[in-house]
């Protein structure tokens, strides 16, 4: 993971964003989709009908153009070194997320242990330590904690919305230790899940029932992204 991160940084390859090649990139981008992602302005999503459970929700903004590009070449396509940039675009998300409140609690949703390998690592976990560290600079107080561990899942492309809420909600096992000390760490501290995509809200929704079941209160949560489907709308 380390030399995949490395070599994303030090090696001539193309936009992360529009693909262009033999451009000069900032943090992965080139300048026009760079100024795109940094005019992105988060906001409240939720789906329409939201599952059981599903927390106020704010994304980035949707899951379309340049944004997308980006997430996907962070995901699929081995650009490792993306974390940071999209990582701080994620801080932005927490910000709204929380309003005045600057102690802040970062829950990135769990990925299933074949997803982290094909991954070469928690891509989460490392979006969330970058939005972590981008808050910090700007003063606030945070703790990341990984209570919840993932499970196996069907392929959720086949299942539709009912399917894939219980789906999600068989999805995540606890991490004992973690879960039972996750009250006392979150006193006072308003609590965030992560997660980089959003679409039914299914999954979103299983890890606030989780958390809720443990005795902890869920803010909100931040994602990158919002897929844009007739059954979304803006807040």
């Amino acid at each position: 993971m380390v030399w995949a991160e490395l070599s994303d940084l030090v090696l001539p390859t193309a936009c992360a964003g529009c693909r262009a090649d033999g451009v000069r990139l900032n943090s992965g981008f080139c300048r026009p989709c760079a100024v795109g992602l940094q005019s992105l302005r988060p906001a409240q999503v939720r789906p329409s009908p939201a599952p059981a459970g599903m927390p106020p929700c704010v994304a980035l903004g949707p899951y379309a153009g340049v944004l997308r590009e980006a997430i996907l070449s962070y995901k699929e396509r081995g650009r490792h070194a993306l974390a940071r940039p999209l990582g701080e675009l994620l801080a932005v998300a927490v910000a709204r997320a929380v309003g005045p409140s600057r102690s802040v609690l970062l829950i990135p949703v769990p990925s299933t242990a074949r997803a982290a390998r094909q991954r070469h690592g928690d891509h989460l976990r490392r979006l969330a330590g970058h939005a972590g560290a981008r808050l910090r600079r700007s003063g606030w107080s945070v703790v990341l904690a990984q209570p919840l561990r993932a499970l196996p899942r069907p392929d959720s492309t086949t299942l539709d919305s009912a399917q894939r809420a219980a789906a999600a909600l068989a999805a995540f096992g606890p991490r004992p230790v973690r879960l039972r000390r996750l009250p006392a760490r979150a006193a006072g501290r308003s609590v965030v899940l992560l997660d980089d995509i959003v679409t039914t809200g299914g999954t979103l929704a299983a890890v606030n029932r989780r958390l809720a079941a443990a005795g902890v209160t869920v803010c909100g949560a931040a994602v990158l992204a919002a897929t844009e489907r007739r059954t979304y709308h803006r807040q």
